[in-house]
């Protein structure tokens, strides 16, 4: 288990470091939406070496999925071009806050009901406080 904590960690990481660099792409280049578009080319493309090199499997059963499952793709759209457009007037650390808000209150949500087949996790007291508490820290860290 060690080694998801790891990689979700660089995960964490990457987030600010995505809405950074993809935020300076767009000003070098003039347009947040190119920016974004290449984000995706360079994301798919990295998405296919990885999904080749581990057997291509999958396609064969792409209409069996529930069609709301695909909507992933949407969020992350959304995510990138609004990261894209407003960390640089509101700034990436800003951004990234209430980008870690929204995941707290989601990430809590959809473990309480078990969302989309996620692991049943019910909000107690505790966790809630918890949650507030690495909310709370989020927002200290923004303070000037």
């Amino acid at each position: 288990m060690a080694h998801y904590a790891v990689i979700m960690l660089l995960a964490g990481i990457g987030i600010p470091l995505l809405a950074a660099l993809n935020a300076a792409l767009g000003i070098k280049l003039g347009s947040p939406m190119a920016a974004a578009m290449i984000l995706f080319c360079v994301a798919l493309t990295a998405s296919a070496l990885v999904w080749v090199g581990t057997g291509a499997q999958g396609m064969t059963k792409l209409g069996t999925a529930p069609k709301h499952l695909y909507l992933g793709g949407l969020l992350v759209a959304f995510y990138v071009l609004s990261v894209t457009i407003i960390a640089p007037r509101f700034g990436v650390g800003n951004a990234v806050f209430f980008v870690l808000l929204g995941q707290l209150i989601s990430a809590a949500a959809i473990d309480h009901f078990g969302l989309f087949g996620a692991r049943i996790s019910p909000l107690s007291l505790t966790r809630a406080t918890g949650i507030a508490v690495m909310a709370v820290g989020v927002w200290i860290t923004q303070r000037a």
